[in-house]
């Protein structure tokens, strides 16, 4: 570690201690703008046997004590490096070097499991109806759902899930690390929008180390450093997956789709289907294209494919409904009075007349009128044309009509 790295260090740690507490939020407010602090503490974090480590330790647990947000998203921020360096160190077995982290996360999970007043806190959590929209999907586009009795009776119910209340941890052991390393990734996911892009790539890099360490994969991605496999859980990955997909949609493209690959492939190793299911998801609806045109600067976001919210029914959908006003349209445009012309300003509607031999009346309000040749023929008047035809056939003589057909032929000529 450079000299000049250990003296940032340094006085960050001698600054906050004669801090009063009235300035705390002016201070937390002027830690953005300390460009050389960050890089600094993560070397001291990866460095185990460094001096200033444990009392670098102690300082973010501090930050995350005081109840101020922007210092325990500070703390936040160095949480998948924190991780990394306990998991290491455990597959290596020397739990000696990693006394003060494994302090630092005891801790904050023991202050984010209880509330104020010292009781357990109950996470609740809403899973989203299918039949209901949201920014992820919209009913038109699944299908078809059946309405069963059981479908109408669960229409509009939400279903809230509980996790808690989680008791205290004193120590880690083998068999509750991944329940506190699972529940600390979740405080982390919950601001994830805050963190800076050197906390997402180190959550890339946690992913992929973790999930190949051991494995073939380590030679493919040329990782040179411990080769021991790590146990790990499908709760665990879960949330790694969901860290890792906010950074593909905000600049980190690469990194994440590695470390998504990775995490897949040892869900496959592991056969997880709670983590299977939710990284196929995530990489079946990712867009190389939309991805690479996001950048690092700008608001934070995830990116998803929203339909468009005008109506898919096609216009043209044959429904009973539809039926019935088609048979409606077609008799009233069939039975044209003298009256609707009139209306009209005097302009002719055209009459659409089938002819035949009996010169009967139709049902319909249509007339049949006798032609030469014996057949049914349909006239139509175009608009405008003077006609003085008569809407009764039997109104008129035989030489009448029969002018009358030779002129409406002559038209179609």
């Amino acid at each position: 570690m450079l000299a000049m790295d250990q003296g940032v260090v340094e006085e960050w740690l001698s600054e906050f201690k004669t801090l009063p507490d009235s300035a705390v939020s002016n201070y937390a407010a002027s830690l953005k703008d300390k460009g050389a602090l960050v890089p600094a503490l993560y070397k001291v974090i990866r460095e185990n046997y460094s001096d200033l480590l444990e009392p670098v330790c102690h300082q973010l647990f501090e930050f995350y004590r005081s109840g101020e947000p922007r210092l325990q998203r500070f703390t936040l921020q160095f949480l998948p490096e924190l991780l990394w360096s306990l998991l290491s160190v455990s597959a290596a077995r020397d739990p000696h070097t990693s006394g003060c982290i494994e302090a630092l996360l005891l801790g904050i999970y023991n202050l984010e499991i209880a509330d104020k007043d010292g009781q357990s806190k109950i996470l609740s959590f809403t899973v989203p109806s299918l039949s209901k929209p949201s920014v992820y999907h919209e009913p038109s586009t699944i299908g078809s759902m059946a309405l069963t009795e059981g479908a109408l009776a669960n229409h509009g119910l939400s279903r809230v899930v509980y996790s808690g209340p989680h008791l205290q941890r004193e120590t880690f052991t083998a068999q509750n690390r991944f329940e506190v390393l699972t529940f600390l990734l979740l405080c982390y996911n919950a601001a994830l929008s805050y963190m800076t892009s050197s906390s997402l790539q180190s959550l890339c890099q946690l992913s992929s180390r973790v999930c190949i360490c051991g494995y073939p994969r380590q030679q493919l991605r040329r990782y040179k450093g411990i080769s021991t496999r790590m146990t790990v859980t499908s709760e665990f990955l879960v949330q790694l997956i969901t860290g890792i997909h906010y950074a593909l949609c905000n600049g980190e493209v690469e990194l994440g789709s590695k470390a998504l690959d990775d995490v897949l492939y040892r869900a496959q190793l592991e056969l997880f289907p709670e983590a299977l299911l939710v990284g196929n998801a995530i990489k079946s609806s990712l867009h190389g294209q939309a991805l690479k045109s996001n950048t690092k600067q700008g608001a934070r976001s995830i990116q998803v494919e929203i339909t468009p919210t005008s109506s898919r029914i096609s216009r043209n959908a044959v429904t009973s409904l539809s039926i019935r006003g088609h048979r409606w349209k077609r008799h009233e445009s069939q039975e044209v009075s003298v009256d609707s012309e009139a209306s009209l300003g005097g302009v002719a509607i055209p009459e659409i007349s089938v002819t035949g031999v009996s010169g009967e009346r139709m049902p319909n309000g249509d007339s049949m009128r006798p032609r030469h040749d014996g057949r049914a023929q349909a006239d139509v008047e175009p608009l405008g044309a003077a006609s003085e035809v008569s809407l009764d056939p039997r109104g008129h003589d035989p030489g009448t009509r029969g002018q009358e057909i030779r002129r409406q032929k002559s038209l179609f000529l």
